[in-house]
């Protein structure tokens, strides 16, 4: 069973960039196809980016060139870069890790950017 924990939120004004890492057990990082996906207060949680273990990537429309999604396999770790954030990427921030059929899950981070 994979453990996720994130980390990396915080307070940002608008325009600003946040860095968030998401640290993942071991054993089963190096097969995980990995994703972000966030949820604001009232809506669903979303996807916002993906990246399988060969490295490619992909994203949601409403963060692709501003976002970027990247990881580490020494350090089992992967990364989202946030540029130029805008009030509405407040959101909870977690961490997906997919092996296979299962989905594992951390437990979040907040993202508060202020206008």
């Amino acid at each position: 069973q994979a453990q996720l924990v994130e980390s990396g939120g915080g307070l940002v004004q608008a325009g600003g960039s946040l860095r968030l890492s998401c640290a993942a057990s071991r054993s089963i990082f190096s097969v995980c196809l990995m994703a972000w996906y966030r949820q604001a207060p009232g809506k669903e949680r979303d996807w916002v980016a993906t990246i399988t273990t060969g490295g490619n990537t992909n994203y949601a429309d409403s963060v692709k060139g501003r976002f970027t999604i990247s990881r580490d396999h020494a350090k089992n770790t992967v990364y989202l870069q946030m540029n130029s954030l805008k009030p509405e990427d407040t959101a909870v921030y977690y961490c997906n890790c997919r092996p296979g059929i299962s989905a594992y899950w951390g437990p979040g981070t907040q993202v508060t950017v202020s206008s």
